[in-house]
């Protein structure tokens, strides 16, 4: 699978799109035009074996919520996420057997050197 979760009014996303040499074959999706589907979030969770790590814990929502005081199970989370394209972390690039998900300096740094 070659793809990339990302926001199109998000910033740090269109940044970080910017700054890369995207191939062509990768398909990108602006998750707030399509939802992530049950299937590409249960392939997030096979290759990253958590739910949380995939939890946009930034979200206004998320703390609109009072999520942050919760203690949410795997199963809760995945709800949540597949409720609202908010809650997903971003971007998400999946590239092959690789995923890079979120926008630290570190995903970042990785990000650039196995695009160049």
């Amino acid at each position: 699978m070659k793809k990339v979760f990302y926001l199109s009014t998000c910033n740090t996303c269109k940044r970080i799109l910017s700054q890369l040499e995207i191939p062509e074959d990768i398909v990108l999706q602006d998750i707030k035009k399509e939802h992530i589907s049950e299937d590409d979030l249960d392939f997030l969770h096979k290759n990253t074996k958590s739910y949380e790590i995939l939890l946009n814990k930034r979200a206004q929502k998320y703390k609109a919520e009072g999520l942050k005081d919760e203690n949410l199970s795997e199963e809760e989370i995945k709800a949540y996420i597949l409720s609202h394209y908010t809650f997903l972390k971003r971007p998400i690039f999946i590239v092959e057997d690789k995923i890079f998900i979120g926008n630290d300096k570190q995903t970042i740094n990785a990000l650039r050197s196995f695009f160049q």
